[in-house]
C-alpha cells in the first residue's frame, strides 16, 4: 500500500458505518453504495465480549478512492447511557465522528453517501488513526434519549491500487439506569490556519473562555500529517497550568485522560490549544479535511454536560 491513511479529520471521528445496532435497533443490508454489498468482511468476532455495537456500516472503496465520505443514520429505541466507547476502524477508515442527528443530517435511518459538513453539532464521539478506548470516570457517561437519531460520518481514504473493503463503526458499554453525571465533547482549537512554506516548529493558536464551570476529564489531539506537537493549556486570574505537552504522531491519535482526577475548570478561565508544524512543501497550508491540509484541534470530554455546540471552544468558525 502507497501511503495507507494520510488524509484529515472532519470527513467523523473518530474514528468514523453497517446499520448494526447493538441496543435493539435496525439490521443493515450491506448495501454501501459501492456495487458490492458483499465485499465488507464480518469483523464481530473483533468485538471485545463486554462491548456492543452502537452503529456501523460496511463500505467498499475503489482503487485510489482518496477522501470518500460515507454515512450513516440510527434511532436509538431506548434510554442509554455510554459509560466506554471505542472505535472499530479497519484500514482505511481515516476517522469517524459520531454525534446526535439535527437539522443538518436528519433523514430516514441507513446508510447513504455524504459529505465532510454533514454533522450534527452535538458530538458523542470522535476518532482518528490508531485511537486508544475511552474509558469515562466512575458514574459519568453519555446520555442517548430514547428516540434520539444518532448519526457517523465515517472519512474513508483508500491509497492503494487495489480495491479496499471493511466494516467500521463504534462500539460502547452502555446502561438503561442513569448515570450520575453527564458528560459531552467538544472541540477546542482554531480553524485560521496558515502554515508557511519551507517552515519549521510554526505554531497556531486558538481556544475559548469558559462560560461555565465544568470538570475536564479527557483531551483528543487532533492534527495532520505536518503536525509534531500539541499544548492544551488553562488559564486563571493570570496563572497558567499545562494539561497536556505531547509530541504528535497521526498514526496515534489517542485519548489523554487527566489524571489523577478530573481538572476543574471555572467560568471565566481560559482553555489554550498550541499546535506546531513542519511545512517542508514549496506551498501554504492552509485549514481543510484533506491530506494536503491541516487542522488544529483538541477533543474536550467534560462534564457536566452544557449542551455545548460541537466547535464552542474554536476560534475563527465558519466552515461547516
Amino acid at each position: 500500500m502507497a501511503r495507507p491513511q494520510i488524509s484529515g479529520f472532519f470527513s467523523p471521528l473518530v474514528g468514523s458505518l453497517a446499520v448494526a445496532v447493538a441496543l435493539g435497533g435496525c439490521g443493515g443490508d450491506g448495501d454501501d453504495g459501492s456495487g458490492d454489498p458483499d465485499a465488507a468482511a464480518n469483523v464481530d468476532a473483533e468485538i471485545p465480549s463486554d462491548y456492543t455495537r452502537l452503529i456501523g456500516r460496511e463500505w467498499t472503496l475503489p482503487p485510489g478512492a482518496a477522501d470518500t465520505y460515507r454515512c450513516v443514520r440510527v434511532t436509538v429505541p431506548t434510554e442509554t447511557y455510554i459509560t466506554n466507547i471505542m472505535a472499530q476502524a479497519p484500514l482505511g477508515t481515516h476517522h469517524t465522528v459520531l454525534s446526535i442527528s439535527d437539522s443538518r443530517t436528519s433523514g430516514p435511518d441507513g446508510v447513504y453517501d455524504c459529505t465532510v459538513s454533514e454533522l450534527g453539532m452535538v458530538m458523542l464521539y470522535a476518532s482518528g488513526v490508531g485511537t486508544s478506548p475511552l474509558d469515562f470516570p466512575d458514574g459519568v457517561g453519555v446520555r442517548v434519549p430514547a428516540g434520539t437519531q444518532i448519526h457517523l460520518n465515517l472519512h474513508l481514504y483508500n491509497a492503494s491500487d487495489a480495491p479496499l473493503s471493511g466494516e467500521s463503526a463504534i462500539l460502547v458499554r452502555s446502561q438503561a439506569t442513569p448515570t450520575p453525571t453527564l458528560a459531552e465533547m467538544v472541540f477546542a482549537g482554531t480553524f485560521l490556519v496558515s502554515i508557511p512554506a519551507n517552515s519549521t516548529e510554526h505554531t497556531i493558536s486558538g481556544g475559548c473562555t469558559a462560560n461555565a464551570d465544568y470538570s475536564l476529564f479527557a483531551v483528543w489531539p487532533h492534527m495532520h500529517q505536518l503536525a509534531t506537537h500539541q499544548k492544551v493549556e488553562h488559564t486563571r486570574s493570570g496563572s497558567t497550568t499545562v494539561l497536556h505537552d505531547h509530541p504528535f504522531s497521526f498514526a496515534e491519535q489517542n485519548y489523554y485522560r487527566m489524571e489523577p482526577q478530573p481538572f476543574a475548570v471555572q467560568s471565566g478561565d481560559q482553555i489554550r490549544v498550541t499546535c506546531t508544524y513542519d511545512n517542508p512543501t514549496g506551498s501554504t497550508v492552509t485549514f481543510g479535511d484533506s491530506s494536503n491540509q491541516e487542522m488544529c484541534f483538541s477533543g474536550l470530554y467534560r462534564y457536566p454536560a452544557q449542551g455545548g455546540n460541537i466547535f464552542s471552544c474554536s476560534t475563527g468558525g465558519g466552515f461547516f
